[in-house]
């Protein structure tokens, strides 16, 4: 797997170095431009990375490990191939490079698991890292990175994989454009996100998500903020048909969505045309 410095900032300066644009992407409160944006991300998931895990099973009755293993399952013809290119990016913790990593054969080629939260990486590593893994398993490579600066060469990718991280992104177009130009000829794209579902559902889900979920998350975490910032983020994510629309602005083919759980989650598909 390829990677080196692109022609875009490198990981670590991004950051603050960006230049100061409207914000197009996640808002966390207070933010005013994208390079407030992703330092409040990045500061927030940061804090948060000690009862990640914990809090992400208990919010998510579990459920979230069927979604992991449902996207793992959905790459199987690449994830398959010893040789093949992969990237999770947003990987947090871990949890969806661990699934990608179970449908991978002995001997296979790491997989890239990449996020800027440092204090999340660490702890993903811990899990899928090869001094992590039995000898001989597939394992992953942290790489401390920003989605929207890949330390990774131009259409070096078979597979990108982003798991309840793209909405965390402060310019979502600009990410669906640097996940386009890391990817090969024909590479697939799976981006697993949050959605808010319709009907007499989406109103006791809207009711949990925005009132009950902050209190799970203040008793367990000791502040209310990164799970207020939750549902909002939710709230202000693109409905899948415009989603589907950015997707195909970005120069992305054969965009679908499949919606989880009752469109609780869903799974964008794209591939990279050529």
């Amino acid at each position: 797997m390829k990677t080196g410095r692109s022609q875009r900032p490198p990981p670590g300066t991004c950051v603050s170095e960006q230049k100061k644009n409207p914000v197009s992407g996640a808002r966390p409160e207070g933010a005013v431009d994208e390079a407030s944006a992703a330092r409040a991300v990045q500061q927030m998931f940061n804090s948060i990375a000690p009862k990640y895990d914990l809090l992400n099973h208990v919010l998510s009755a579990n459920i979230d490990r069927l979604w992991w293993a449902r996207t793992a399952r959905r790459f199987d013809a690449v994830l398959c191939r010893p040789d093949a290119a992969i990237l999770d990016i947003c990987c947090g913790t871990g949890d969806m490079t661990m699934a990608l990593l179970k449908r991978r054969p002995r001997g296979a080629q790491p997989i890239l698991a990449g996020d800027f939260a440092r204090a999340m990486l660490e702890r993903g590593a811990q899990k899928f890292s090869k001094e992590a893994r039995p000898e001989g398993a597939p394992y992953a490579v942290p790489v401390e990175a920003d989605a929207l600066h890949l330390p990774v060469e131009t259409a070096s990718l078979d597979l990108v994989v982003s798991a309840f991280g793209f909405r965390n992104l402060a310019n979502y177009a600009a990410g669906l454009a640097e996940f386009r130009r890391v990817l090969k000829p024909g590479g697939q794209l799976g981006i697993l996100e949050f959605s808010e579902p319709g009907g007499l559902l989406g109103k006791a889900y809207a009711l949990y998500f925005r009132r009950v979920l902050p209190s799970i998350g203040r008793a367990i975490c000791g502040e209310a903020g990164p799970y207020s910032y939750l549902p909002a983020s939710v709230g202000r994510f693109p409905q899948p048909p415009e989603m589907l629309a950015l997707m195909r602005a970005a120069g992305l083919a054969d965009c679908a969505w499949k919606p989880y759980t009752f469109g609780i989650a869903g799974l964008y598909t794209a591939r990279r045309e050529g």
